[in-house]
């Protein structure tokens, strides 16, 4: 059977890649269906020690086996009593000093951590355990470029004794690193990880994420379907899949597999967050409201929400929208999106003189805001300063096209400075993209046509 057909010739360049791309995703996806890993799960939690395992105790020899033996009961206490004299004596064991590492490690003392990891690798470069013990705490604590040095130093190594499952995790979490900078470096280390180890439900939530940083949309779908086929009450598959689907906008789709998690988790923010999004897209905007009030009340201090909740109330409750735009701006008093809303909002609640100065100021931080220069040129207009309109205008044209709506505050700005040439030209330019759909004005415009001495 073939999976993919050879890209035709008539493609343009990008779409022929993304055409390929997604034949060579079909084709990863395949190789995980043909090849079936068991689904038993492996551990993929901070490495043992060297010389001991989950199945097997450690030898009843060398200086570390007591050691050693402690960790794996995990009596750190114990394993750190008797492995302080032991280092003491010999600073320069590697196995000894991962051993501590692994002791802080273990006890989340991140930093004291990889101080005995970074002198392991000192006194050998070639241990593998240290060099991933020490990528795996550097990646959570987001220092992804040290982290990406020491994971890929690990995966040219081999672990003492051999351990795939261990390789196979310095291969998944360069996976994890890459899968969004660098998609297709991601996608060759988890397969390196899957030649070794078996398939994880992480893996299949994993390749959904790459395939989704690549824009293959279709692919990333596949893939977290087949997530919550493997387990239907994932949280992120559910949410990877949302994703995908809002991006590409089936919204009938994606409501009630929301709002089907949601009823497991209703607090989860993410689900919220994106069923608020599918609400406002499908027209619902009351409901979506009622979705953000309540993510609003559980995260008050999250500013993307309160952000989300403004801009729904701006719609239709822009006093509501206010309040909370005060109160983003006294964290964020420089934003000029947070100004450029709190002036719309002011806008829509026709205070026009307390929108000029935000909007104004809005204009100043980000000149190719054209939606800013538009409402400061309504606002202007409301407040008779035409020359401020037709400015605003000016300035609003560079990045925006115009639209019925400015072609009739152009004429009323030229009109009442008495330009009376302009004015009439504006006049007929709002009078052909109007088209009937604002009477009101459109009979304006033709009485001032008319008054000017323009039929």
């Amino acid at each position: 059977m073939k999976l993919c057909r050879k890209t035709p010739l008539i493609l343009s360049g990008g779409a022929q890649r993304r055409s390929r791309r997604t034949c060579i995703f079909l084709l990863f996806i395949a190789f995980l269906s043909i090849f079936p890993w068991p689904t038993a799960a492996h551990a993929q939690s901070a490495p043992l020690p060297p010389g001991t395992s989950l199945d097997e105790p450690s030898n009843n020899s060398g200086p570390l086996a007591k050691v050693e033996e402690a960790i794996s009961a995990k009596d750190f206490d114990q394993a750190k009593d008797l492995l302080d004299p032991y280092i003491s004596a010999h600073p320069s064991d590697a196995r000894a000093l991962f051993d501590r590492g692994f002791i802080e490690d273990s006890q989340e003392r991140d930093e004291a951590a990889a101080s005995y990891y970074q002198k392991a690798i000192a006194a050998n470069p070639k241990q593998f355990e240290s060099r991933l013990a020490l990528g795996l705490l550097l990646a959570r604590q987001g220092k992804q470029q040290d982290a990406r040095e020491q994971l890929k130093a690990a995966i040219q190594l081999g672990p003492n004794p051999p351990n795939p499952s261990a390789k196979a995790q310095a291969f998944r979490a360069l996976a994890q690193l890459d899968r969004n900078s660098d998609p297709d470096a991601a996608k060759q280390a988890l397969i390196q990880a899957l030649q070794i180890s078996p398939e994880t439900p992480d893996d299949i939530l994993l390749i959904g994420e790459i395939a989704e940083a690549e824009g293959d949309l279709p692919s990333a779908e596949t893939a977290y379907r087949r997530s919550l086929q493997r387990q239907p009450e994932s949280s992120a598959a559910t949410a990877g899949l949302a994703h995908v689907l809002i991006a590409q906008k089936k919204f009938s789709d994606v409501e009630p597999l929301i709002k089907t998690a949601l009823s497991r988790d209703p607090d989860d923010p993410a689900l919220n967050t994106q069923l608020a999004l599918v609400l406002n897209a499908e027209g619902k905007q009351s409901e979506a409201i009622s979705v953000l009030e309540k993510l609003h009340q559980l995260k008050p201090a999250d500013a993307s929400i309160s952000k989300m909740l403004a801009d729904a109330y701006t719609q239709s409750q822009p006093d509501k929208a206010d309040a909370i735009y005060m109160q983003l701006l006294s964290a964020s008093p420089n934003s000029p999106g947070l100004l450029a809303a709190h002036g719309d909002a002011l806008v829509r609640q026709q205070k026009y003189a307390e929108a000029m100065p935000v909007l104004q100021k809005a204009v100043q931080l980000n000149p190719s805001d054209g939606n800013a220069w538009s409402g400061l040129a309504f606002a202007a207009s409301q407040q008779h300063q035409y020359q401020l309109v037709l400015d605003s205008l000016s300035a609003r044209s560079k990045y925006l096209e115009e639209t019925p709506a400015t072609y009739f505050l152009w004429a009323t700005a030229y009109d009442n400075l008495h330009h009376t040439k302009q004015a009439a030209d504006y006049y007929k330019r709002f009078l052909a993209a109007a088209n009937g759909q604002f009477p009101d004005q459109e009979w304006q415009a033709k009485h001032r046509l008319i008054a000017l001495g323009y039929k």
